[in-house]
């Protein structure tokens, strides 16, 4: 079996779908538009690859809070289909669809909210997605997070997690993503690809002799 493992954001979308969900939520009124200025100074720290992701979660969740699962599930399918299938790379769909065309497992797997990352998975025909866990009780989401965060080192963690739940054993595996935090995943797989990667991921890539996809929409 070989398995395809895929960044979501700045990777198959043009854009960060954490930050794009803010704003959404803040032009439907279900958030303060000063949400958005907290976001983007979490973010300047995630590209420098030093994100707190215990305050940037706590604020990103924070509209959610008391909201059920089943309510919100119709406003993220609403939200993908508006903000987000409108920037996925047409590179990124013909790389999934030859992934799939090969028979290969395909899994996305992002330092995004599970509760956005699995729907837009679905979206783009993707079986298997791994996301930030957020906890809720009586399926009510709380505004906490369980388990590893899949980010940097621990996207190795979640990934070998469900390798295991799945019983697979990638007889040969390929990565793609856009990110410095991303460079533990990139350096585990057989075959890398930096896309669209900035200066330090792709001098890295450069000197490993990685492969380097230019992705526009």
């Amino acid at each position: 079996m070989k398995l395809a493992i895929f960044d979501l954001d700045e990777t198959l979308v043009a854009g960060d779908t954490a930050s794009l969900w803010l704003e959404f939520l803040v032009r439907r009124k279900l958030a303060p538009a000063g949400i958005l200025e907290q976001e983007r100074t979490l973010m300047t720290a995630y590209y420098q690859g030093r994100m707190d992701m215990d305050a940037y979660m706590a604020l990103t969740l924070a509209p959610i809070r008391h909201w059920q699962q089943q309510d919100l599930a119709p406003l993220v399918d609403e939200f993908i289909r508006q903000d987000i299938l409108p920037l996925v790379y047409p590179d990124a769909r013909a790389r999934l669809a030859w992934h799939q065309s090969q028979n290969h497992e395909i899994v996305i797997i992002s330092a995004t909210g599970e509760h956005l990352v699995k729907p837009i998975a679905r979206a783009l025909g993707v079986n298997h997605a791994i996301g930030i866990m957020l906890d809720c009780c009586d399926g009510v989401y709380n505004g906490r997070t369980r388990g590893v965060y899949s980010y940097q080192e621990g996207k190795l963690v979640r990934l070998q997690e469900w390798l295991e739940q799945q019983a697979l054993s990638p007889s040969h595996s390929y990565g793609y993503s856009d990110s410095l935090n991303d460079l533990p995943l990139l350096e585990f797989v057989d075959t890398p690809f930096a896309i669209n990667p900035g200066d330090h991921l792709g001098r890295i890539a450069r000197e490993r002799n990685w492969s380097t996809l230019n992705w526009e929409l």
